[in-house]
């Protein structure tokens, strides 16, 4: 039996924007035949959070599944900017394994006037 990951969707992309924010739209996926509880998350390149705006940022995605999720980056000034777009599977408290999945795509956003 071959093993199967969570998965998301795009791994990578670039975007211009015109605005003092760029959005993504990322599709995370559940392989399982079981639903999981997702949580979605904005990192810059050392891993440090950034105040992004997710929507929704965690939900129960059912098996076999994946939902859109719009991240909205503020460029904080810059003109650039390089994030990592991540999702993290959560396990429910009653499940004998508790091992949090994540995985990380990176995005980047160029500002343009």
């Amino acid at each position: 039996m071959a093993a199967t990951g969570q998965s998301m969707t795009p791994m990578r992309g670039e975007v211009r924007s015109f605005t003092d924010a760029f959005a993504v739209r990322v599709f995370p996926g559940n392989p399982y035949n079981q639903r999981i509880r997702v949580e979605v998350h904005v990192y810059d390149q050392d891993f440090q959070p950034v105040d992004a705006r997710i929507t929704p940022s965690a939900f129960l995605l059912a098996g076999q599944a994946s939902r859109p999720v719009l991240v909205v980056v503020p460029f904080d000034g810059a003109n650039e900017r390089k994030v990592r777009i991540c999702t993290e599977s959560i396990p429910f408290p009653s499940e004998q394994t508790q091992i949090r999945a994540q995985i990380c795509g990176k995005f980047f956003g160029h500002r343009r006037f």
